[in-house]
């Protein structure tokens, strides 16, 4: 293979995990969530359908990661504006570091949403504590709607890196 079609299809790879992660999110949020409000009489079977949908869009979610964060290496290294990650004498380099600050939040923001926030949810719904229980759930969706806004400002900044 040669080192183009290595760059070409890690740019594609990208661009598809960034699809796949941002547009979920934008997905859940904007349709799904109030789809499923509005169609489903009780909040339980909303609650159901979003833990199915969670069950199903998490993988997808985690691959995605996996695949931004290998290509995204694959992609500065052979980059001509790419010198070094401590050289912030060049705004590239100061905006591709900001992306990588906002996305390093977003992963910090998904995997606690998974692996610490859900199985808490999880407890204090098996529980007769439905105060907790719909707090936790309302922290876990502004984490959400959090992870949304980041995703739109990588997408902004990727945007500025690549005019420059």
């Amino acid at each position: 293979m040669t080192l183009w079609v290595v760059v070409v299809l890690s740019h594609f790879l990208h661009v598809m995990g960034t699809v796949a992660w941002i547009g979920g999110i934008l997905m859940t949020l904007l349709v799904i969530v109030p789809a499923s409000k509005a169609a489903l009489e009780s909040p339980p079977m909303v609650g159901k359908l979003m833990k199915e949908v969670a069950r199903r869009f998490t993988p997808l979610a985690n691959l995605s990661i996996l695949l931004l964060i290998v290509t995204g290496i694959i992609m500065v290294h052979y980059d001509k504006n790419y010198v070094s990650f401590l050289d912030l004498k060049k705004s590239w380099n100061v905006t591709i570091a900001i992306k990588h600050f906002f996305v390093a939040a977003m992963i910090l923001i998904h995997f606690y949403r998974g692996l610490i926030l859900n199985p808490k949810i999880e407890r204090s719904s098996s529980k007769p504590d439905e105060v907790r229980s719909a707090s936790l759930k309302k922290i876990s969706l502004d984490l959400v709607k959090i992870n949304l806004a980041l995703g739109i400002i990588v997408l902004l900044l990727t945007a500025v890196a690549i005019s420059m």
